[in-house]
Formats: C-alpha cells, structure tokens, sequence
C-alpha cells in the first residue's frame, strides 16, 4: 500500500508543480503584455481556469495522503482503544465508498459535459471533471489504505500517510 501511496503522492506532486508553474508563466505573460502594449493573450485567462481545478484536486489528495486535514478527534480520544479501532476502520470503509460513489458518478456524467466546450481553446468540460473523478478515485483508494491501517493496530485511524504522527496513536489492540 506504502508504493500505491508514493505514486499517488508524486502524481499529485507533478500535477501541482507543472499547474502552478503554467498558471505564473501565463499570468506574467499576461501582465506584461498587458502594460507593455495595452493588448493580452486571449486565452490567457482560459487555460488558468482549466488548470486551477487539477491544481486543487492534486493539493486536496495530498492533503489526505499527509492526514493534512483538520479533524475533530476529542470524541474518539475519549472511548476506549479497542472502540476507536472499529470505528476507524469502519468510518474509513464509509469515506472509501462515498468517494467511490463519487468518481461512478462523475464517470457517468462525462458524456454529458464533454458536449460543453471552452470559449476559446474548445477543451472540453469532461477535461475538469476528469480531474475531480481522478481525485475522487484517488482519495478512494487512500481512505481504504487508512482503513487497513486501522484494522492493523497501526494508527488511531484518525489520519494516515507520511505526515501523521503516530506517536500521539492509540494503544496496540491485537483482535484474535
């Protein structure tokens, strides 16, 4: 699960670097053509626009790969270790289905919004949602990672990846 996990992180980490790096490079073209002679790119505002959402969808799953979200864990502090492992394991079952719902039905909707097209560049609207699919199935397949994880004794269940700090976990708890 830990090489699944490195690859989704270099994914999302590339797809951030080169969408941030566009969007600077576009924008400052933008700019200077802007002050220098008056006139812009045209589609120099569409392509931030297509590239903003793969830039969120990229930080949102790597949020979730370093457990970078903010959690309420006061409740699940307080209930014994044997309890907060049951329902780690099946709050994240219950996150990994809701996700996975999620990417099935925006793959059932990219035949519909490919008919939409950008103003300028004619890309499609199946390009956007793509991304959101591609997240959602992404963020699907950690939270099953962290409920494995769980079910192993081997966090608190309340984040997971690289950037968790399992040194604040709960007890070891072995079920025969």
């Amino acid at each position: 699960m830990k090489s699944l996990e490195r690859a989704i992180t270099r994914v999302c980490q590339s797809v951030m670097w080169i969408t941030t790096a566009v969007i600077f490079v576009i924008l400052a073209i933008n700019t200077l053509l802007r002050y220098s002679t008056g006139a812009s790119l045209q589609w120099g505002n569409e392509v931030p626009e297509l590239l903003f959402p793969w830039l969120v969808m990229a930080g949102v799953v790597l949020g979730a790969v370093h457990g970078s979200h903010i959690t309420t864990s006061f409740l699940m502090d307080a209930v014994p270790a044997a309890l907060r492992r049951i329902v780690a394991v099946l709050g994240w079952l219950g996150v990994a289905g809701l996700y996975a719902t999620l990417t099935w039905a925006t793959w059932n909707m990219l035949d519909i919004v490919a008919d939409e097209k950008s103003p300028i560049l004619q890309v499609p609207g199946s390009v956007t949602y793509g991304c959101v699919m591609g997240g959602m199935a992404m963020l699907a397949v950690l939270a099953l990672g962290s409920a494995w994880t769980a079910w192993r004794g081997e966090s608190n269940g309340l984040g997971h990846g690289q950037g968790h700090d399992d040194a604040a976990a709960a007890p070891q708890v072995n079920i025969a």
